[in-house]
């Protein structure tokens, strides 16, 4: 096998992911609202954080990016205004790129040691974003912030609860960006 066609291959894979977990994104949120809990547990954070274990940061990143702003733009949800879209594509990004990183970097790292720190971090990006999102647009920024923390930690829990496990039932956790296969 050449190395292009490990190149093409892995391309391929990435794109793959990357739908798949996209779709997903967009999808979960909308079962959540119908039963009414959307912001509380976060369902568009399940598939684009676990996106991160299954692709390269640049690939984890992008779709974690576009999906919240695509959503919004779709179905309204997260909003524009407040800003929470573009908040949630800034963090959702930051944290499938990092923890994309550091699954490549740390291949010997459990999925909880990678994902624990990353989604507290996103915390706390989160936090300040919408604080500054909330000056721009002349809503109470400690409120709105404040509203953001308290809301976000059912959906944490949620996430390590679903995450670390899905990984690791798929076999595909240590995957290193030559395309090698992990075990473990």
């Amino acid at each position: 096998m050449t190395g292009r066609t490990i190149v093409v291959r892995s391309v391929s894979r990435e794109l793959a992911w990357g739908g798949m977990f996209g779709a997903a994104a967009l999808l979960l949120p909308m079962v959540f609202h119908v039963l009414h809990l959307g912001s509380v547990f976060m369902p568009m954070y399940l598939p684009l954080v676990a996106l991160a274990f299954f692709a390269r940061p640049s690939t984890a990143a992008a779709t974690a990016f576009v999906v919240p702003l695509l959503s919004g733009a779709l179905t309204g949800m997260p909003p524009f205004y407040p800003p929470v879209a573009p908040a949630m594509s800034i963090e959702l990004a930051a944290m499938a790129a990092a923890i994309s990183w550091l699954r490549l970097r740390l291949p010997g790292a459990g999925e909880y040691a990678l994902l624990v720190p990353v989604l507290l971090a996103g915390r706390i990006l989160n936090v300040g974003l919408v604080y500054l999102a909330a000056s721009v647009v002349s809503l109470p920024e400690r409120f709105m912030a404040g509203l953001s923390l308290a809301s976000g930690w059912p959906g944490l829990l949620l996430i390590v609860l679903v995450v670390p496990p899905l990984v690791r039932a798929s076999g595909r956790h240590c995957r290193r960006e030559t395309g090698e296969e992990g075990t473990g």
